[in-house]
């Protein structure tokens, strides 16, 4: 399901009025560009929102619609509350930075670099040290199949099945580029949760949605013995709500709500 039309088709009836977000087209890359950007910027503030933030950990990233061999990610050492579209690099797979005026953090570059290239398809990949989703991965278990929104990751999301200290090593990063597969969402144990889309918001709001799916297994298996959603149904609601627009819609909300409280983001 990656068009607007297939999702609408499980859309509840009436559907009368047409969705009040479409996705963009550009004149330009250089449009195209800014457009990724403040998307960029406008998850780094969701996130630190939510409390995805943890010192210098965590990255988002974006591939260059230019270049396929360079990524936008957020700079070393800034905090998530405070980036803007500006204040987003460009660092080629070498780990160069080509473009802005800060350095690019080491674990970013050696996870990114690496799924991008083993993912052609993918635009962009998400990762942070969020407290349920590195909570989940030290069981070293995939999620089940407990709620409506855990179902976007049945038969999606692989594991990652190791740990060997901070990733700063591209050899590692292709390990995980391996474990993800063709998958949108890897967790990687004792460590936290990737997800990875072909827009920005995508990728944003896969991670957004797979840490509170990690927080209400948690609770779920705390409180008893959780009632598992039967695999045949489970398929049939990741075909609803597990593809690409309906991850790049569930993000658009989030987005307007974030850009008219915090407008400073797009500068």
């Amino acid at each position: 399901m990656s068009d607007p039309a297939s999702f609408l088709k499980e859309a509840p009836s009436p559907m009368s009025k047409p969705l009040p977000y479409t996705k963009p087209t550009f004149d330009d890359v250089d449009e195209e560009r800014q457009h990724l950007k403040q998307r960029l910027a406008a998850a780094f503030r969701l996130f630190a929102k939510f409390g995805f933030s943890e010192g210098v950990a965590g990255h988002i990233t974006a591939r260059d619609p230019e270049f396929p061999d360079r990524f936008w990610v957020n700079p070393f050492a800034i905090d998530f509350s405070l980036i803007k579209a500006s204040d987003i690099i460009c660092v080629n797979h070498e780990g160069e930075v080509v473009e802005g005026d800060y350095t690019v953090n080491a674990a970013a570059f050696a996870i990114h670099s690496q799924v991008h290239a083993a993912r052609p398809d993918v635009r962009a990949a998400a990762h942070a040290h969020s407290v349920h989703g590195k909570a989940f991965s030290s069981l070293g278990r995939l999620l089940d199949p407990l709620t409506q929104d855990s179902c976007a990751f049945y038969g999606d999301h692989a594991l990652f099945d190791d740990y060997t200290g901070v990733v700063l090593d591209v050899e590692e990063g292709k390990r995980i580029g391996h474990a993800l597969g063709e998958h949108k969402a890897v967790i990687l144990r004792n460590h936290g949760l990737l997800t990875v889309g072909h827009t920005v918001d995508e990728a944003a709001w896969w991670f957004i949605t797979m840490e509170r799916t990690c927080q209400a297994q948690l609770l779920a298996m705390a409180a008893g013995e959780p009632v598992l959603i039967d695999p045949d149904m489970a398929e049939m609601t990741q075909t609803q709500v597990g593809g690409h627009f309906a991850g790049w819609l569930s993000f658009q909300p989030l987005y307007e709500k974030i850009v008219r409280d915090q407008p400073d983001l797009l500068d």
